[in-house]
């Protein structure tokens, strides 16, 4: 092994986790508690900003689901969800999730689409979806699936309708 004048390796500050000593301290590990090096972080900074949005992950608030629980259930965008006229009592209520107990309250309020829900609770589409999934499951809300396309009536039917109405 090869000594500089000072008595160290000249090759351990280059390798992959060796440590030049500058900018560390007596352990290895980074000055200034910053992961990065680069010394000390700038006085008044900080990681976490409120505009970037919620600490909790999505995946934390769905405990790792995508997708809604009974397997025949589709939020779509428009879908309207309204509380159901005899929910479950306060002591079921209780057990539910901050995230849950918030979407109930906006339903409260007056029926929504899931979009609408979405975007009042703050929380991406694909959580409101799982969350709506569960509060379906437990008898807290029902859901009002719009009309497919294929089901509504015919235009030409409608105006034929129509015009006779007109002729009356």
């Amino acid at each position: 092994m090869t000594m500089d004048s000072a008595g160290r390796n000249p090759t351990d500050g280059n390798r992959a986790g060796g440590s030049s000593g500058e900018g560390s301290s007596a352990d290895g590990s980074p000055a200034g508690g910053n992961p990065f090096g680069g010394g000390a972080p700038a006085p008044g900074s900080q990681w976490y900003d409120a505009d970037a949005g919620p600490l909790v992950r999505p995946y934390a608030m769905t405990g790792g689901r995508t997708k809604p629980g009974p397997s025949n259930v589709r939020f779509d965008l428009i879908a309207l969800v309204v509380v159901d006229d005899d929910p479950p009592g306060p002591a079921e209520e209780a057990v539910l999730g901050p995230e849950h107990r918030a979407l109930l309250a906006l339903c409260r309020s007056e029926t929504q689409s899931v979009a609408e829900l979405a975007a009042d609770a703050d929380l991406p589409v694909g959580v409101v979806r799982v969350l709506l999934g569960d509060l379906l499951e437990s008898g807290f809300v029902r859901v009002s699936r719009p009309v497919p396309p294929a089901q509504l009536p015919d235009e030409r039917i409608l105006r034929e309708v129509i015009d006779g109405l007109r002729a009356l």
